[in-house]
């Protein structure tokens, strides 16, 4: 067996990896950086089929440049094929809007497309001697990890948690040979869960009896709704700008990847949708605003944290991880973003809180031994070192981008 990564196995994002057993080749994700301009991995080889693990753009960003080259099918879960569609049309528009030239175009994306074969849970996909088994990666709806059976057996699990949350189930080990497995926490713990959303709606309490708007940044896929799902314990007036509207309904109408469809419903019909200018400005009157970007680099929440950033009683409350370059990041350690070409202060309170859909450290340890691998290819992580030192009594690679390895 033979493998290469793409992008994405010394580092978070872009990540894409080519698999060969015997005479089939078989491709894994294949993402980009979103940031400014984007950063792609290298370019794919032919290959004889491509599996997707989960809508991210890290991990989906390229497909319509390998479907414009190669008459293949992309395996993926429904909400995943419909996401990753909601989200490749908005690279489109980004791309325009910000001047750079995208990897592919519309009609590379309908192509894409008609290219997508969607497959359940517990499904097998058979590539000629190989047959391929989806399981769940936990993470968000729809994320799956792929069992590659031949004369031995191998687990790629894209990004993963094990955590069972008010959204999906956790994921749980699968017995292999070899797993290829993601490592973005290594050598990090998650706080316990419960105590994140108890902080996380005790400072919203704090924000709204001061007078102040609680903005909540919120990546449309998978948090939006984790975020959703927490307030609805709570009894604020909350209000949802943003794509995460849209992602809303695709996993309404996919229930059977989201842990109880009843309770989302719940909570959406709970929540004031924001349809246009006029209640974007109800909004700003409200108690909570949930909104795209989670990084803070576009989209609705540019508008509302203008509004708020002078006022000492409002917060912006930071629900994920905030990747170097971007306003998150730049808020989180110089306490300005900017704002439309302009560089301004922060002066409203702003706090970070860890709802992670990642597996830490701990996680990541048990759910290898339970897997039981001889061997362990760590990727997507830049501190992959620190597990690999945690995995006693078996082998343990740190592939780099571009290098071919034989197993």
């Amino acid at each position: 067996m033979d493998f290469q990564f793409l992008g994405g196995a010394s580092e978070v994002g872009r990540l894409g990896m080519v698999l060969k057993k015997g005479p089939i080749s078989l491709l894994f994700d294949y993402g980009l950086l979103p940031r400014d301009p984007p950063q792609y991995p290298i370019p794919a080889p032919p290959v004889d089929g491509m599996f997707v693990s989960h809508a991210h753009l890290d991990h989906t960003g390229m497909i319509p440049w390998v479907t414009r080259r190669q008459d293949l099918d992309v395996v993926l879960t429904p909400p995943t094929a419909d996401v990753a569609d909601l989200l490749l049309q908005d690279s489109l528009k980004i791309a325009d809007a910000e001047g750079f030239d995208a990897p592919f175009d519309d009609g590379d994306l309908r192509t894409a497309r008609r290219r997508f074969k969607t497959v359940d849970f517990g499904d097998n996909v058979d590539i000629g001697d190989l047959e391929v088994t989806a399981h769940p990666a936990g993470h968000i709806p729809g994320a799956t990890m792929y069992e590659v059976n031949g004369t031995e057996t191998t687990l790629f699990t894209g990004d993963l948690h094990t955590l069972t949350t008010d959204l999906v189930w956790g994921a749980r080990p699968v017995k292999c040979d070899t797993l290829f497995i993601e490592s973005t926490y290594a050598g990090r713990q998650h706080p316990e869960r419960l105590k994140s959303e108890h902080a996380f709606l005790r400072k919203i309490e704090q924000v709204v009896n001061r007078g102040g708007l609680a903005l909540v940044p919120s990546f449309a896929v998978g948090r939006t709704q984790d975020i959703l799902l927490t307030l609805s314990k709570a009894h604020h007036e909350v209000w949802l700008d943003g794509m995460g509207k849209k992602v809303n309904s695709i996993y309404v109408e996919n229930p059977e990847y989201v842990r109880s469809v009843k309770a989302l419903r719940k909570a959406m019909n709970r929540v004031r949708v924001v349809r246009g200018p006029r209640d974007a400005q109800l909004a700003l009157r409200g108690e909570v605003i949930v909104t795209t970007s989670g990084m803070l680099d576009g989209g609705p929440v540019l508008r509302y944290l203008e509004e708020i950033r002078e006022d000492p009683r409002s917060a912006v409350l930071l629900t994920g991880y905030q990747v170097e370059g971007t306003n998150g990041r730049r808020l989180i350690d110089e306490g300005v973003i900017d704002l439309y070409g302009v560089t301004v202060d922060i002066k409203c309170e702003w706090q970070k809180f860890d709802f992670s859909a990642h597996a830490g450290h701990d996680d990541l340890v048990r759910f290898i031994e339970g897997c039981d691998p001889q061997r362990v290819v760590l990727m997507h992580g830049e501190n992959r070192q620190i597990l690999a030192d945690a995995l006693e009594g078996r082998e343990v690679l740190l592939p780099q981008e571009g290098q071919w390895y034989t197993i």
